[in-house]
């Protein structure tokens, strides 16, 4: 683990300022969620690089890191948090959780892929919120865009308003360009260039 995060408790790290949170972040991705070789993703397309955010999403330090940096990202209207599960659910989890310490209620709102099978067959799993109220989508790693999106829509099928997408990386193949389209704001905290001219520092010919 890098030495310096390694060694920064919880309390520590609820205190840093924000651009230190992001040199962090960066590191902890280095630590195993990028790779280069050869991959084939879900897509059936081969990539000569690999970003597994559930590396940092699912890491305690990356959680905390991360509810802070999107947290300072959300407009004072919003109310709810949400995105597309697997991938999201951590994201939602952690962001709701620093709100509250930072006095802030912001409701967690999980999108299943598929209907609930059985119950209510619903589709968002959370509390319900008044109609129109104002959700931002969360994403770990954005690459065409279309896992978030289908996050958006099923917002709005279910009334509610969606300003933005957040993200923590952006593979630079589309989705900023979709969200666009659709009248998405959109801000990811690492480009696939930012992550790369990283990994070159760390890995010199």
């Amino acid at each position: 683990m890098d030495e310096s995060l390694g060694t920064m408790s919880g309390a520590e790290l609820a205190t840093v300022e924000l651009p230190r949170l992001r040199s962090l972040l960066l590191d902890l991705v280095f630590q195993g969620a990028y790779q280069e070789g050869e991959f084939v993703l879900t897509s059936g397309q081969r990539s000569t690089y690999y970003i597994n955010g559930k590396l940092v999403t699912l890491h305690p330090q990356g959680a905390l890191i991360l509810g802070r940096l999107f947290l300072d990202l959300l407009s004072p209207e919003v109310t709810g948090v949400a995105g597309l599960t697997l991938g999201a659910d951590p994201l939602v989890t952690a962001v709701s959780l620093v709100a509250m310490y930072a006095n802030r209620w912001l409701y967690p709102l999980i999108i299943r892929k598929e209907a609930k099978g059985h119950g209510t067959k619903a589709f968002i799993e959370g509390l319900s919120l008044p109609a129109g109220s104002l959700v931002t989508v969360l994403e770990d790693v954005v690459t065409t865009g279309q896992s978030a999106l289908k996050a958006v829509d099923r917002l709005r099928a279910a009334g509610y308003q969606v300003n933005q997408v957040l993200a923590m990386v952006d593979r630079q193949q589309g989705g900023a360009e979709l969200y666009a389209e659709q009248g998405l704001a959109f801000t990811a905290l690492f480009t696939l260039q930012d992550i790369q001219a990283h990994w070159a520092s760390r890995h010199p010919q």
